[in-house]
């Protein structure tokens, strides 16, 4: 019998390097972007959907649950923001440099990626807490990063009227002028907590 072909070690590398470069290209495009806001709010309904369906005989405790991831993903927001997408590792730092220089661009993560992530997050906790748990806390994470998405997405794309979605927005404004400042996007509490908030002096307008 013949021996079967195998790919050479090279072919493979270059298939691996043309994939990733598909990949980002995708990335960068409206399309990736606009369906990678959506997939993270389905996700993160989902969850949240399926553990009310699993076990809805505590709404205190699920809100509490719900709450809880929320806070969790605020630290994560700030912490990602803060150490990597401003820090050492070039794979981050890069990325998100580009975002600084072009805040109007769709450069992102692939639309799959953040639900993938977030439901492995989801199954390892089922692993060592009630499955209810499991899907609101990994739910609230999820909702955490769906609203952080959609509001990044406004304030770069916006013009607010209302004085407080102004003053709000400029918070982030203030960090493309600051970048050591202000890396909160949906919340402004560890900024406080960390000392690194930061208010323009001059009036919002």
């Amino acid at each position: 019998m013949g021996e079967t072909m195998r790919p050479s070690t090279g072919t493979s590398q270059a298939a691996g390097r043309g994939a990733l470069q598909a990949i980002a290209r995708m990335s960068s495009t409206r399309t990736n972007y606009l369906v990678g806001q959506a997939a993270d709010f389905v996700v993160s309904l989902a969850l949240l959907g399926s553990a009310f369906w699993y076990d809805h005989s505590r709404p205190l405790q699920a809100v509490a649950v719900v709450l809880l991831g929320l806070f969790i993903f605020s630290f994560i927001e700030y912490a990602f923001h803060r150490w990597l997408f401003h820090g050492p590792v070039p794979l981050f730092e890069q990325g998100h440099t580009l975002h600084h220089e072009k805040p109007l661009g769709y450069d992102s993560l692939p639309f799959f990626f953040p639900p993938a992530v977030v439901l492995l997050l989801a199954a390892v906790l089922a692993l060592v807490v009630p499955t209810a748990i499991a899907l609101l806390l990994s739910g609230g994470i999820a909702l955490g990063y769906a609203m952080y998405g959609f509001s990044h997405l406004i304030i770069h794309r916006r013009r607010f009227n209302h004085p407080l979605a102004r003053k709000w927005a400029a918070v982030h404004h203030v960090h493309h002028h600051h970048p050591g400042k202000n890396y909160g996007v949906t919340s402004p509490l560890w900024d406080f907590l960390l000392g690194t908030w930061y208010v323009s002096k001059s009036k919002v307008r």
